[in-house]
């Protein structure tokens, strides 16, 4: 396990997409009631120990239990999601069936534009900082806290991805917005628009919206 993120418990539940893993892997790993945490000791026990371990573990997990906004295979397409179980868990085994490509739909500009931001910021530590933008930009599709929509189990854990594999725009939000907030505001000053009418932030009627607790 990465000693830089903290130990937290998952999410409450809520409604998912289909499974990424297997069924019978997810009821070995401790029945019903402990699920949740049993597949997560089992992904670990599988885990290649690399970087974004633990944080591929505990989406993997929330997606598996309906915890977060991400479809099956995190919405990575079958060929990507196959790679990162193959690099980051290589003794777990899938499911001959994977998933189907994405349909973004009218969201689908949205989504590329937000790609191409977390790509151009990437670390170029690690290849699975290209997933990892992959999935960021598919959870913000979703209508929650962006550490909420991604699965992960405490804000914490969103911070380590991004300082971990985005440094610079970890380094950009100096006031802490809350992150889905601060990607977006990205993106319209690259347009040259804003959605604010407020000439600062520190005036804004609404700055607890973006920078309050999540």
């Amino acid at each position: 396990m990465d000693a830089h993120v903290a130990q937290a418990s998952p999410p409450a539940r809520r409604p998912g997409a289909g499974l990424a893993v297997s069924a019978s892997q997810a009821n070995d790993a401790g029945g019903d009631a402990c699920a949740t945490r049993g597949l997560y000791a089992l992904l670990m026990a599988r885990a290649a120990g690399l970087p974004n371990d633990d944080l591929f573990a505990r989406m993997l997990v929330s997606q598996v239990g309906g915890q977060s906004a991400l479809p099956a295979g995190l919405g990575l397409e079958s060929q990507d999601f196959r790679a990162l179980m193959t690099r980051h868990f290589p003794a777990f085994g899938l499911p001959a069936q994977l998933v189907r490509a994405l349909d973004l739909g009218e969201r689908g500009v949205e989504w590329d534009d937000l790609l191409a931001l977390l790509m151009q910021y990437r670390a170029g530590a690690d290849p699975s900082e290209t997933w990892l933008a992959l999935i960021v930009a598919t959870a913000c599709m979703g209508g929650g806290h962006l550490w909420q929509d991604l699965g992960l189990w405490q804000r914490a854990d969103l911070a380590q991805l991004m300082a971990r594999n985005f440094p610079i725009l970890t380094a950009l939000n100096t006031q802490d917005m809350k992150w889905k907030k601060f990607l977006y505001k990205q993106l319209c000053d690259r347009a040259g628009a804003t959605v604010c009418r407020s000439p600062s932030c520190e005036v804004c009627v609404d700055y607890v919206k973006c920078f309050g607790s999540e």
